[in-house]
């Protein structure tokens, strides 16, 4: 059995991150296993994208290690999947749907390479496409695209390789509830279809709750990790700020976080 076999993908031993000597947290012990819907929550400033920096080998460990698919992070790994938080988009960008997927199949070749290549490229850019279903966006320019539109492009593009990871930077930021709603489907359904290993970066934990195997949960210079009701309890979140954090449930599932407005790191 190969390493991109095995059930774990992702695996941290006393994993720290930071920049510079500052250690923004440390002592993550945890693993993501192939096929897992994965939540990483926690406010502003926490370090979450640092993760992310991390397994795309971006950035080194200030302590501990991690590995993926067995292995140290390297950069340019084709098997990640990456979709940022910000991408550089304007009114005035022409550039069309399929032709953003299909570069980033193609390893960024801009209308060079031969006519057979070319032909593949742009099979496997319709294909990614029809599987976010965004078929219909293909000739549209990314200029005139909704918030909603561009992630499912966007999307696409990470997907055009058939990586194991998808690595996603807050996709649910700025899109209205019934988008939201279609992309965690459109995510989920990738992760339970393909077998695929999902990190998805969030503020509100509510939209995904359904969908996740597990959270990693970073404040206060810590990490709890484990299955959502492992969590997000009041105890565990307590542990986590240091001040008491209340969790309550509402009759539909939803969690609501009391207390996290009384934690001000700034201040110690």
């Amino acid at each position: 059995m190969s390493l991109t076999q095995k059930s774990e993908i992702i695996q941290a031993e006393n994993l720290a991150a930071g920049y510079q000597g500052n250690v923004v947290w440390q002592n993550a012990s945890f693993s993501i296993d192939r096929g897992e819907f994965v939540a990483i929550i926690g406010p502003n400033g926490a370090g979450k994208t640092t993760l992310f920096r991390m397994l795309l080998g971006l950035q080194p460990p200030v302590g501990g290690q991690v590995k993926i698919f067995g292995q140290l992070p390297s950069k340019g790994n084709p098997k990640i999947g990456y979709v940022p938080q910000r991408h550089s988009v304007d009114s005035e960008m022409t550039i069309e749907s399929l032709e953003l997927v299909r570069l980033g199949f193609s390893g960024k070749r801009w209308g060079f390479g031969l006519f057979s290549q070319k032909n593949a490229d742009r099979k496997a850019a319709l294909e990614a496409l029809q599987a976010v279903w965004a078929e219909e966006l293909a000739q549209r320019p990314l200029g005139v695209l909704s918030g909603g539109e561009l992630q499912r492009v966007f999307l696409a593009e990470a997907l055009v390789s058939n990586p194991e990871v998808l690595l996603l930077d807050e996709p649910l930021s700025n899109l209205d509830i019934r988008r939201e709603k279609e992309l965690l489907q459109l995510v989920n359904n990738i992760v339970r279809s393909r077998k695929v290993t999902a990190l998805l970066i969030a503020h509100n934990i509510n939209p995904i709750l359904p969908y996740l195997d597990k959270v990693i949960y970073i404040a206060n210079g810590k990490v709890a990790t484990g299955r959502p009701d492992e969590v997000i309890t009041s105890e565990r979140l307590s542990a986590l700020y240091g001040v008491h954090i209340e969790v309550l449930h509402d009759s539909r599932g939803n969690i609501a976080i009391i207390g996290v407005e009384d934690y001000h790191p700034d201040s110690e």
